[in-house]
């Protein structure tokens, strides 16, 4: 399951829009440092058609799916809590659990910012 946790203003050449963002489910993670457990979720923005309006009433809708680690090409990231710019070569994705889901509802990608 995924939640919506909040949402997001973006720009392109073609305009303003909106992304969701999307929080997995919660993991047990073991430190590379020190060794000690933590939990975290993994999260990831998706584009989507709403106005803002729409967008604040998803906040807290539940659905199935996942965030996965898909890998990219290397790029720069900059963390945001030291400023420190580091390589990374993924990124997490929201995928739906049913293939068949996603095929009933494919658009044309001029309908996608």
């Amino acid at each position: 399951m995924v939640t919506i946790k909040d949402y997001k203003k973006r720009e392109s050449e073609k305009g303003e829009f909106f992304v969701l963002v999307l929080q997995g489910e919660i993991a047990p993670v073991k430190s590379k440092s020190n060794g000690r457990m933590y939990f975290t979720a993994k999260t990831c923005t998706v584009s989507c058609t709403f106005d803002e309006e729409s967008c604040k009433q998803l906040i807290g809708m539940q659905f199935p799916g996942e965030i996965v680690k898909v890998t990219t090409e290397p790029y720069e990231f900059a963390l945001p809590e030291t400023g420190e710019i580091i390589t990374l070569e993924h990124r997490w994705e929201y995928r739906e659990n049913s293939d068949k889901a996603v095929a009933e509802n494919v658009v044309e990608e001029s309908d996608v910012f």
